[in-house]
């Protein structure tokens, strides 16, 4: 899938979209992003030894994992995370890296999901991760409480 390809099963757009592509391995989703080094999440972390943050690597995985609802009908809803769990930093991930993720489904009960992904540079295995998501409706997600 291009990043075109993408923005027809995820919300995310500009800067937020954070792949470059993905396909489908049998029952595993894959992902990948160049980081190019000019990233805004980049900028102060860290300046002279930029690093892409934690909390980064999680979304790059779960944008992934929403590459296997592929056949869910997404009309006026969009993936919410609702549970990180597990999560492993093992390695960093810099600049001129090409990240990969590998996510499958571990379980579902419609609208909530469950997933784990695995993020690599090359080999290195870099983070860990388990997480759920539910499909909500776009209405119900810009309602202020």
């Amino acid at each position: 899938m291009t990043r075109e390809e993408l923005e027809a099963i995820l919300p995310h757009r500009d800067t937020m979209l954070l792949l470059d592509s993905a396909c489908m391995d049998g029952d595993t989703a894959c992902g990948t992003l160049r980081i190019r080094g000019d990233e805004w999440f980049l900028r102060g972390h860290f300046p002279g030894s930029p690093v892409v943050p934690g909390v980064i690597l999680c979304e790059i995985l779960a944008q992934s994992a929403c590459v296997l609802l592929h056949g869910v009908n997404m009309e006026g809803r969009v993936p919410m995370y609702t549970g990180l769990d597990r999560v492993r930093f093992k390695s960093p991930v810099l600049p001129g890296d090409e990240f990969h993720t590998r996510c499958q489904l571990t379980r579902s009960k419609p609208p909530f999901y469950f997933a784990k992904g695995e993020g690599y540079v090359g080999d290195r295995l870099c983070i860990t991760a388990e997480f759920s998501f539910a499909i909500m409706e776009k209405s119900v997600c810009s309602q202020k409480s």
